[in-house]
């Protein structure tokens, strides 16, 4: 049994695997064939953090791979009461095949899966979003952004917060061997141990990472340019702040002109235009970015298929 927390557990091997599943299941549901892959099979579905793309994926993905999707919010069960987090995980582990959990701290999700009979997927954490970057893997691969045999001929820029979003960026270059460059204001860095086990990693990859405060030099000539909201789940009484903090590092067509002419654009959704994107550079490639989210339906039914293999 495996659980999938965050990246730094997967190989470039394994990753490509979950990858390749996903697009074959997304071709076949393109053709209206629904093949029985987990057939009876239970998903429940535990949200600490509300959601849009992480429900729908999840529950849509589940039934169309012929199994049940269990929507469980944290008010309505008893680990909303005080319920210890290892009790909910041993009692739900056994009645269901798979659990996705969509929390807090990345130190919640990984007691739960210790207690687990069954694999555990994360959802999102504040540290982390590993199924996001499956998603966002599969859409630069679609529009030829990036492919397995060549990966040092992939530049993406992410600017914005060093957060859940960035730290993932940083993990799946590593493990890949693309170039990244993440920008974020000063003060604003992504986390430190990531950072440092990702340059381990760029090591054997032959990645190469940089870390800047600078978002010009870091759209200079990328394939890739993404960004995600300044102000996350959580961090709305910092939001004034942020938006000072965050000035000048706006995806706009200025900042967009500095790649290259063929880039592509990503956002991970909800955006804020005005904010973190500008209005005509979120609409010139609102078909990436909306791409992006139909693939997390898609990459995800390709991750719950491997898990279950």
């Amino acid at each position: 049994m495996k659980h999938f927390l965050w990246l730094c557990d997967y190989s470039k091997e394994e990753i490509k695997e979950i990858i390749d599943l996903g697009f074959q299941i997304k071709k076949e549901t393109k053709a209206k064939i629904f093949k029985p892959y987990l057939k009876h099979q239970q998903l429940a579905m535990i949200f600490e953090k509300s959601s849009t793309r992480t429900r729908v994926s999840f529950e849509v993905g589940i039934n169309q791979l012929g199994g049940n999707g269990l929507f469980l919010s944290s008010r309505d069960i008893q680990l909303g009461r005080g319920e210890p987090l290892k009790d909910t995980a041993r009692v739900i582990s056994r009645m269901v095949d798979l659990i996705m959990i969509r929390t807090f701290g990345q130190e919640r999700l990984e007691e739960f899966a210790k207690y687990s009979k069954v694999p555990v997927i994360n959802g999102l954490t504040d540290l982390c979003h590993p199924v996001q970057l499956l998603a966002d893997l599969m859409t630069i691969i679609e529009f030829g952004k990036f492919d397995f045999e060549n990966p040092q001929n992939t530049t993406v820029a992410y600017i914005g917060d060093g957060n859940n979003m960035a730290n993932s960026w940083t993990v799946l270059a590593s493990k890949l061997g693309f170039n990244l460059r993440i920008a974020t204001p000063k003060g604003y860095e992504i986390d430190e141990n990531i950072k440092q086990k990702a340059l381990e990693e760029a090591k054997k990859s032959k990645a190469r990472l940089e870390f800047l405060n600078d978002p010009e030099v870091a759209v200079k000539e990328a394939d890739v340019v993404t960004t995600d909201t300044w102000v996350s789940m959580g961090q709305e009484e910092e939001k004034e702040k942020r938006i000072k903090d965050f000035k000048g590092f706006e995806v706009d067509s200025n900042l967009m002109s500095l790649a290259k002419k063929d880039a592509i654009f990503l956002h991970c959704l909800p955006a804020y235009r005005g904010y973190e994107v500008s209005e005509d550079v979120f609409e010139k490639y609102s078909e990436v970015i909306f791409t992006e989210a139909e693939n997390r339906l898609h990459a995800q039914k390709g991750l719950m298929v491997w898990l279950k293999k």
